[in-house]
This record gives structure tokens, sequence and C-alpha cells, in this order.
């Protein structure tokens, strides 16, 4: 779908994108740019007639004739009406350019003065429609823009297939669009140019409905809700939207297991074969329908006796899919399920769900089915629901625990308490809301909390329910800073509840103030108050933060700490949290170098936690995963694994922020570095949003480690100084965490700031040998060398560089071995025999790094040509001041390698538009060819 342009966005998102539509955008555009046709098809609602007008507007410009007709059903009868749409206003300038008999025929089958016809005037009317599409593209290029093809005129949909086939060389391009259901394309194809590309639009992602529904102005919607719109309109953007406006216009959400508000535009839509049923076959739909995973046999169980024959007649029908090979009945599309129960009277559907509650077989559906057939209190359906949602959750299913256990409270007596019956309604509500938040659905976490807050009086549920509320904020802890002096309050001196509240405002230390020994001194405190109340769990989650923060400040403790915080007895949820002690030995590990223990440990987390379905504890284990492919040298699977990380983190709205922040450093390594820029640029965008300190200066390595791979050295100094600010004020003294300083030295190197770069090496080698950091002490002799070779030392600093490599490779450095190789290659004379950069080149297609693979290619053929080598790179940014913001954008593509057809990709523009802006740049910049900017980027003069 495409974003109304008169919706107010964030400055970061495109006003005419084409949601979810990228690839098919750029892959069409690139047919039509070729001189090709194209033929967009799909079911109803996918986004058709939106990407069609998208196209035709970014490539019908002025110097093409536009010809367009869309049809309707109501008007299919009417003979050569899409004609006259199309040649309606062109026609006087073609009917002088037409034989007599030719223009007669056209002019009668347009104007009605007539009665022309098919049958009688077939062989004129065909030759005057080719003849008026040469006659107009002998002036300039004719592009036909069709939509709903299928309700074309018969008699137009003749004439136009006849001239299509005809054509020829003739400058005529059709883009058509055609609602079709699966691959019933065919007939349309083969009355389309002999060069048409058809083009299947399929169903959005939940991520890219998520962003569709944001664009529309449904912003507030729950994430569990948001999911429960894909899943119910099959992705597709048309139904995704009109559940969204049905959900907005009720003030009332849904509640949980109840289906969500299908508006009567899309009952009638899918709905509309549904009076064809029997009454008993329409009983079978609706059981059906209320199942999770309904079979025949299933049907059978829930005293649906003709259940083969009842889902034959529909599936006749085009309601079910069922599958010839297997006994489950599946709906056509999800939303004819939706609804079909949201039809049903809620009588109905009680005694559907009272069938089932007895037929499942599943002990969670069965519990299901119970609580919604049953209404009011019940402490007996109540029970069996919380059972259900402790076996959803031991089956690492936090959201269906979540949903039971508000199930659950529904049905539970007020009037219960821990002493008289049970737990009671609101106890059973915070604890689904604690599953929401280890399901990743924070939003329906905070709610219920702030529901339980407004009437809860007892310390213990109050300080609950205020945890959840600080947990839903995730990183912007700054948002809730009202928050800890009430639940300071609410805790007293219970020693329990106030490690709680001193562990949460450990994290605010870090987050908010960024103050680390802050921090570090709260996590201590709520340690103590825990093992003072006996809260094993909570003491290891505070010994855990307190480990880590001691690491990443260089603390002499951390050691020690870390050892306390594995001691036995140990909590299987703190184990594998993302924040817990699994993780302080993995950050420990990690940043002493230690990779092979590194990677197993995180591996068995990141195991256990999709186990669990952790999600946030996923999303972070998956990136920290890629950070230790990253170190390796694995810098294809790091990318692998960091996009997979930032789609599950944007699916989920959690740790967006880190995400960003790795993916940026493993596309700076293994991908594109324009890319790299961008998603580090967002990651700082969302730690200033977020008032977040620690992930400011994460983002900010980011984004100088970024524009040092692109070149703009000077761009990299300006970023890595404002972290080495951030980190001193935050008192991080231990190198391994950013691992930005060598980054930082080069750079300066290249700006001719040699001097600072020593001093920072100087400071930096002091912390790195006091803590044994072996890979840190390695990246600095690497800066050191440059420094060297910057000051007229040669020779030293290969012979230095010589031996990191050897050092890098020893520790498993596999990219900062490459990147001492290609260091020295920059420095050596120009030898007989093989180019001396090759070495370098191995290295890094061995740990597929892209970007600095295109360098040393681009360095070695430049040396083999001839070309003299110089010590240092000029920045290449420096270069394209003086270009408009589109060159600069295309000459920064072509420096990482990019064809001109990939920067039209990604720039979404032509591949002539493209090439007319590379000679503007040729022509300002002073050179002739997109080698002279390749020598721009690999830091040399253009000759």
């Amino acid at each position: 779908m495409t974003v109304r342009r008169d919706f107010k966005e964030p400055a970061r998102c495109r006003p005419d994108l084409v949601i979810g539509r990228d690839e098919l955008f750029t892959s069409a555009h690139e047919q039509l740019t070729r001189g090709g046709s194209v033929l967009l098809h799909g079911p109803a609602g996918i986004g058709k007639s939106t990407v069609l007008r998208a196209l035709a507007a970014d490539y019908g410009d002025a110097a093409r004739t536009v010809l367009r007709c869309s049809a309707t059903e109501s008007e299919s009868h009417l003979p050569f009406l899409a004609l006259a749409d199309l040649f309606g206003l062109v026609l006087d300038e073609v009917a002088d350019k037409l034989p007599s008999a030719q223009r007669t025929a056209l002019e009668s089958a347009l104007t009605g003065r007539g009665e022309s016809t098919l049958q009688r005037d077939g062989l004129a009317l065909r030759l005057a429609v080719l003849s008026a599409l040469r006659a107009l593209a002998a002036a300039k290029p004719v592009l036909l823009v069709a939509d709903d093809m299928q309700w074309l005129d018969s008699a137009s949909a003749e004439l136009l297939g006849f001239a299509a086939r005809r054509l020829g060389d003739t400058p005529v391009q059709l883009l058509c669009a055609v609602r079709t259901e699966g691959q019933e394309y065919d007939r349309h194809l083969r009355a389309s140019p002999p060069d048409t590309l058809a083009v299947r639009l399929n169903p959005l992602s939940p991520a890219q409905v998520s962003t569709l529904l944001d664009h529309r102005g449904y912003t507030d919607l729950p994430r569990s809700t948001v999911r429960e719109i894909h899943r119910t309109s099959g992705g597709n953007p048309l139904f995704a939207l009109e559940l969204g406006r049905a959900l907005g216009e009720n003030p009332t959400p849904p509640r949980p297991g109840e289906p969500l508000p299908v508006p009567t535009s899309l009952r009638a839509l899918v709905l509309s074969r549904l009076d064809m049923l029997s009454g008993e076959a329409r009983r079978t739909l609706l059981v059906a329908s209320a199942g999770a995973r309904p079979t025949l046999a299933l049907l059978h169980a829930a005293g649906r006796e003709n259940a083969e024959a009842e889902t034959a007649q529909a599936a006749a029908l085009g309601l079910l899919a069922t599958e010839p090979e297997g006994p489950a009945v599946r709906f056509a599309h999800p939303l004819i399920s939706a609804a079909l129960y949201a039809e049903a009277p809620a009588q109905e559907r009680r005694a559907a769900h009272t069938a089932l509650s007895t037929a499942a077989s599943d002990p969670i559906e069965r519990a299901r089915h119970l609580a919604l057939s049953t209404t009011g209190t019940d402490p007996q359906v109540a029970a069996r629901l919380a059972e259900a949602a402790a076996l959803a959750r031991d089956r690492g299913a936090p959201s269906v625990a979540a949903s039971l256990g508000l199930l659950a409270a529904r049905h539970t007596p007020a009037r219960h308490t821990a002493t008289n019956g049970g737990p009671g309604p609101d106890e059973r509500r915070l604890e689904a809301a604690e599953d929401a938040i280890i399901a990743g659905e924070v939003d329906l976490a905070r709610d219920i909390a702030h529901e339980v807050l407004t009437r809860a009086t007892a310390p213990a549920e109050r300080v609950r329910a205020w945890m959840v509320v600080i947990e839903a904020a995730g990183q912007a802890l700054g948002d809730v800073d009202a928050v800890y002096p009430q639940v300071l309050a609410d805790a007293g001196d219970d020693p329990v509840l106030l490690a709680q509240v001193h562990y949460q405002l450990a994290w605010r230390g870090l987050v908010v103030q960024g103050d680390f020994a802050e921090a570090r001194e709260q996590a201590a405190h709520a340690a103590e108050l825990a093992a003072r109340g006996g809260d094993r769990r909570n003491e290891l989650m505070a010994l855990a933060l307190q480990a880590s923060t001691e690491t990443l400040m260089g603390h002499p403790d951390a050691p020690a700490t870390i050892k306390r915080a594995l001691k036995e007895p140990q909590d299987p949820y703190v184990a594998c949290h993302h924040n817990g002690t699994g993780m302080a030995r993995f950050r420990w590990l990690l940043m002493s170098d230690q990779l092979p223990e590194a990677r197993a440990t995180i591996t068995a987390l990141l195991r256990e936690a999709r186990r669990r379905g952790m999600v946030e504890s996923e999303v972070h284990f998956q990136r920290f995963l890629a950070e230790t492919e990253l170190r390796s040298g694995h810098c294809g699977r790091a990318l692998d694994l960091a996009r997979e990380s930032l789609r599950l983190a944007r699916d989920s709205g959690i740790g967006l922020g880190a995400s960003a922040m790795l993916t940026s450093l493993a596309e700076a390594s293994g991908g594109e570095v324009s890319r790299a820029l961008e998603l580090a640029r967002e990651a700082t965008g969302r730690a200033e949003e977020d008032g977040d300190q620690m992930y400011l200066s994460r983002a900010l390595a980011a984004l100088g480690h970024a524009q040092s791979v692109a070149g703009d050295a000077a761009g990299a100094v300006s970023s890595l100084r404002r972290v080495r600010e951030l980190e001193v004020g935050l008192g991080i003294n231990d190198p391994a965490r950013g691992r930005w300083q060598g980054d930082l030295a080069e750079a300066l190197v290249q700006v001719g700031e040699p001097g600072e770069a020593q001093e920072l090496i100087d400071v930096t080698r002091a912390h790195a040998l006091r803590l044994g950091r072996e890979s840190i002490l390695a990246v600095l002799d690497r800066a050191e060398a440059l420094v060297r070779a910057a000051q007229g030392d040669q020779e030293g600093a290969l012979v230095r560089l010589t031996s990191v490599q050897d050092r890098f490779a020893k520790l498993g450095y596999g990219l900062e071995e490459a990147r001492a190789a290609f260091a020295m290659a920059r420095l050596r004379t120009r030898r007989p025999g093989p180019t001396s950069y090759d070495e370098a080149a191995r290295l890094f297609r061995r740990c597929r790094a892209l970007p600095w693979l295109r360098q040393a290619e681009a360095a070695g053929a430049q040396e083999s040509a001839g070309t003299a080598a110089v010590p240092a790179p000029v920045p290449a940014f420096d270069a394209l001041e003086g270009l408009a913001s589109m060159e600069r954008q295309v000459a920064a593509l072509v420096m990482e390698g990019a064809t001109n057809r990939e920067i039209a990709a990604r720039l979404f523009i032509s591949v002539k538009t493209v090439e007319a802006t590379l000679t503007r740049v040729y022509r300002k910049l002073g050179i002739r060819s997109r080698v002279d900017i390749v020598r721009l980027a690999a830091g040399r003069h253009a000759k």
C-alpha cells in the first residue's frame, strides 16, 4: 500500500514508500526502464492498484504519452468503454494519420455515433488501434496503464491484445493490474506484449502490516493485536486496514479469546457464499472456526457427524481448502473464519466452545474452550485455566500463558485471596502481565499493570505491578522516572520488595543517568537485600547486573562477582535471561578474547530462550551471537544473524536500537556500507530519543566505524570523539566494551592528527594491559604502526604490522587479521610479482568481508595498472562536499562497487537517472569515469 502524502510521519520514512513492496517495485521499475511491459496480479485487496499508481507516477514522466483506463465490474458489459478511456483524449492527434476506413471504424467505436462492432468492423478496428499506437509512439514513447483488467469489456480486451502482440519494437509499453487467485494470469499474459514481466503481489509480513497500520494512523494498537490483525487478514493490506479501522472505531478492545471486530464490508466480501450452505454445514464451519487446529476427527468428536459431506460442500463454494493428503480443515482465507465466527450469535459460539471443551485432545485447548463457553465467575474453571497457563509456560509459549491467565482472572471470584481459596483475580492478572513481558507483548503487560494499580492496596501486589510497568518501558526508563518514588513508598521496609526496587534503580543508573558507579552500588545493595529476604532469584539477577557493570567498568572485583553469581543454587529462569548469570559469563568471555567459549555459551542461551519462548532474550542473544561471529571474522554468518535479529526486533518492538547498532557493524563488515550508515544513525536517534546514555555510545561507535569504512575519516573522528567523551563520563574503562579506540586512532592519522592518535593509544593501552585485553592491544599496535608511518618510520611500521597480523590469527580474529594485512599492503612500495594486496584480498574473501574486499581489489587493480601508492588514504567524502544530495548518494554507492542497476534499486530511481547523475558527478569532480571514483574510495587522487 502507498502511504498518503498528507499523512504526517517520521522524517526517516519516505512519504511515497510502497510498504513491503520494495523488491517488487524495483523489479517492475527496472523492467519498464528496459522498455518492457509489466503485469501485476494477485487477489483482491493485495495492493495491485497502489503499486500500479506508484509505478505510473514514477515512470510515466513528461517524456511519455500516458494512456489510462480503469475498468469496473458494473461497466464491463459496455463495448469499447476501456478503448474510449485510453484514446478519447488523443483521438484528434492521430485521426488524420489513419487510413480512412480505420479512422471511421475507430471514431465510431469511441464516440458511439455509429454501430461499429467487432463482427462487422473487426479488421479495421484492430488495425486502427495498432496504427493509433504507432502514430502516438512516433512522437514520444507511450505507456498504457490499465487497472482491474479482469473487468475490461471483451471488445476492448480483444483489440488491445491484438495490438500488443504486433507492436514489435514500437516504443509502447503496458503497465497493467489484474485480479487473480493462485497463478491464474496466463490468459492476460497471452494478451500482453511478448516481453511482459508478470509480477505477483504476495501477502505482507507481520512487520509490514505493523508499518502499514502505523502510517495510516492506527498507532495505538498493542503489538499482540497487530499480530492478530496480520493473522486474520492473511497479510492482505486492504483487509488489515479495514480490521485496524474497525478496532479504531470500537471503544472497547476485544478481550482475550474474543475475535477481532470484522467490519460489515469485509463480512460481505468473504461471506457472500455463506447463504448457499445448509444450516448444518454452517454450524460445522462455526465449530471449525472456533477450533485452533480443526480436523475432521475433531469435528466428529464435537458432534458434527456429517463433517465430511459438509466440509466438502463448503470447499466446493470456495470457503474451505481441505488438504487432499491430510485430515486438516483449512479455511480458504483466515478472514473467512474470523467473519464466520463474528457473524454467529453468542449462544451458538458458546455451544461450539462447549462441544470443543471435551472434544479437543490438548489440555490447553480444552481449558480455553471451557472458559469461552462459561459466563460469569467460576473457581473451578479459573483453576483449570491457571493450570493450562502453567502448562503453556512450561512449553515455552508465554503468549498463550498470558492469554489463559487473563481468562483465569476473568473467571476468578473477586473475593478469592491466597488465604481463602487461591490466587485472587489481580494476582492472576499480574502473572499474565509477567508472561506477556516474556513474550514481548509489552503494551498488553503495561495495560494490565496499570489496571491493577487502580485498585490494589497490598504492598507486594503494588510493587509487582510497578515492576511490570518499569520492565515494559524497555530502554526508555526515563519515561517512568516518576514511578520510583511511588514504588519505594509501596515497598516500605520489606527487604524482598526493596531488592526489586533497587535492582531497577541500578538499571536507571545505567540507562538514564549514565553512571556505572551508581548502577554497581544499587545492584550490590539489591543483591544484599534479596539475600536477606531469602529471594534467590532476585539475588542472582542483581549479582549478574553487578558483575556485568563491573566488567564494563574494568573494575577489579568483576571476576569475583561473576564467581558469586555462578554459585549454586542457580535459578533456571535467571540462568537463561538476557540480564542473567549466563549472560554475565558470556560478556566476560567475549571481552576476554575467549571466542570459542563465548560462542558455545551464547548458542546454548539462545537455544534455551527459544525453547522457553522468551522473545526479548531471543532478540538479544541472537544479536550477541552475531557479534561473536563478527569478531571471529565470519562476516557473512554475522550479517545473516544480525539481520534476523533486527527483523525479530522490529516484529516484537524489542531491542530495536541495540539490534540496529549491531546490524550496522555487520553491514559495514560484510554487507553494504550505506546501509550500515543508515542503521547506525537510526540506532543513535533511538538512543537519544530514549535518553539511553549506555547505548548512545555504542550507536555512535557503530556510526564512526561505518564512516571509517566508507572513507569519511573526518566524520568518523567527529562521531568517535563523542564516544570518548560519553564513556569517560559513564566511567567505562574497559576498551573491549566498544572497541572503537582503534578506529578513532586510525581516522585521526588520516585527518593529520597523529599526536592525538598516539595519546589515545597510550591511554587505552594502559587499561588494556591492566585487564589483559590481548585483541585490543593488537588493535592499538596496528593503529600505532600507522602513526609511525605518518611520521616517516615506514620499516618500523611494517615490522609491527607483521607481528599484529600473526597475533590476530592466533586469537581467532579473522577480520582484524585481514585489516592488518590490508594496512601492510597500503604501506608497501610496489614490487614485482603478485600485488601486495593479494594477501589482504584473500583474507577478506575468506571472511566474506565484502566492503573491505572491494577496497582491496580496487587498490590491487590500481597497483597493477602502475599507479603509485600513498601511505594514507585521502578521505573520499571530502571530495564530494560540492555535490548535490543525490549526486553524493550515487557517488558513494559507486565507491562501494555498486552497479548502475543496483544504485537505481537502492535509491528508487531509474538507471537513466543514475547515468545522468554520474555524468554531472564526473563534470563537477573533474574526472572521466567510475574508475576515478573508485580511486577516491581507495584513498588515491584521480589521475
